[in-house]
């Protein structure tokens, strides 16, 4: 019979314990003192065979909310993008599957080419000169651009704008904390960083300033002014971006930003509850010795043939601890497969497509909204997310939207207790005009 996994019979149990030299399980406990040991039973529930587990599993399964079966407008930097059917078939081969540290580069080849065509896609992207073979995902990526730019600048304060991913803020200060530095917060005037605020705060002690683009409220910073600003006290210019809308947004590299980062999961990624995502980080050519995690470069080997290696390594796996500019270990190379996958089968002009969609049906649900009788808060050009003032508790709306199969707005008063009411509302390229205009339809109808 085949299993999927290896069931212990009691005779296994039984060898094991002989092997080792006791009598019963309870006996590999024998040096915890009696008085703490847990003496009930636990609150789980009896094993099931197979059959009758996956039965269950599934049945829990369809208790949640999906883009199968739900209209989606929730974004908040996780979206329902279109993902090309080929993704799949590629990321499943078991060459690619099980490929894990590709350290030896003779039998890693395809591997390591891959990673190499991801870099190489995020700097054309974002303008830049270099890129890593992926993070963990945006937040973490965030995080390690402050602390290369704390490392680079040998100063201790980092400005990072509110209009900013506010789980990513998180993410960077718990960073922070280790490693002692002070995290700034620059506060946002009409849904972007206040610039007459922020030039008070970047001073000759920051190390770097990180504004969002498109921003967490879908608009777009001033990335020029923002430049002109930290490179005027010789610090870093951080870019958390969007890469989907870098497809019909000028590149952060255009602006003189130091070190872009963000989330690839708008290419070919599933939503999966909020993750396995993949991080993606690119700097100017002057920072590459510095980035963390793997970079795969391209050389030749002793008869000429183009080959791929790990280079440049910075992390302290590799060269002296103290020298280490990171602990990152690992990457997302399987997540990055598929967003090369998917930007590979969309194209250069799939990719611009795809993103003027985003930006011509957000809009026109703006507009729908508008006419509606809806605030529109915040307006002005924006990607493919804006805020819609509502008359009553987001959460409340997004419940009663779910049973109509409806995936409402990202509830703002979460993070910002000014914007208690207010929904932050994704539209991809996935929604049809009849979609939008239900939404708007059911909306109005709950929120007066």
């Amino acid at each position: 019979m085949k299993h999927r996994y290896l069931p212990m019979t009691e005779q296994d149990k039984k060898a094991m314990l002989e092997t080792i030299g006791v009598s019963s399980i309870n006996e590999l406990f024998s040096d915890i003192p009696e008085q703490v040991r847990f003496k009930g039973e636990y609150n789980i529930k009896e094993a099931k065979s197979e059959t009758a587990l996956l039965k269950e599993l599934f049945k829990l399964a369809d208790q949640n909310a999906d883009f199968r079966r739900n209209v989606s407008f929730l974004g908040a930097g996780v979206y329902d993008h279109y993902m090309p059917i080929i993704v799949d078939h590629v990321i499943s081969r078991s060459e690619f599957y099980t490929a894990y540290t590709p350290y030896q580069p003779e039998i890693s080849q395809g591997e390591l080419q891959a990673i190499f065509e991801f870099q190489t896609m995020i700097c054309e992207l974002t303008g830049m000169d270099v890129a890593n073979s992926s993070m963990y995902d945006g937040g973490t990526a965030l995080a390690e651009a402050a602390m290369l730019s704390a490392g680079h600048t040998k100063r201790k304060k980092i400005v990072v704008s509110s209009a900013v991913h506010p789980e990513y803020r998180e993410v960077l200060k718990t960073y922070a904390t280790g490693q002692y530095l002070e995290v700034v917060e620059a506060p946002i005037k009409d849904g972007v960083t206040d610039l007459a605020s922020l030039k008070d705060l970047v001073t000759g002690d920051v190390a770097a300033v990180i504004v969002q683009y498109p921003n967490f409220f879908g608009r777009l910073e001033p990335l020029k002014e923002v430049e002109e600003m930290i490179h005027a006290h010789k610090g870093l210019f951080i870019v958390n971006s969007n890469p989907l809308s870098l497809g019909v947004l000028t590149p952060p590299g255009k602006f003189g930003a130091d070190i872009v980062i963000g989330d690839a999961q708008p290419f070919g990624i599933p939503a999966a509850f909020g993750g396995p995502h993949c991080g993606y980080f690119a700097v100017t050519s002057k920072l590459m010795r510095k980035v963390p995690g793997r970079l795969v470069g391209q050389t030749v080997d002793d008869q000429g043939r183009r080959g791929f290696v790990l280079t440049l390594q910075a992390r302290e796996q590799h060269i002296r601890r103290e020298k280490a500019t990171s602990n990152i270990c690992s990457n997302q190379a399987l997540n990055a497969l598929a967003a090369s996958v998917a930007m590979t089968a969309l194209g250069k002009k799939g990719v611009r497509e795809m993103a003027a969609a985003n930006l011509q049906k957000a809009h026109y649900a703006k507009n729908a909204f508008k006419e509606a009788g809806f605030e529109v808060a915040y307006d002005g050009f924006s990607f493919n997310e804006f805020v819609v003032k509502l008359g009553k508790p987001v959460k409340e709306i997004n419940q009663t939207l779910l049973q109509k199969g409806i995936i409402g707005g990202y509830d703002l008063g979460r993070d910002y207790s000014e914007l208690s009411n207010h929904m932050l509302i994704a539209v991809t390229e996935q929604r049809t005009k009849d979609e939008i205009d239900t939404f708007v339809k059911e909306l109005g109808d709950l929120h007066a």
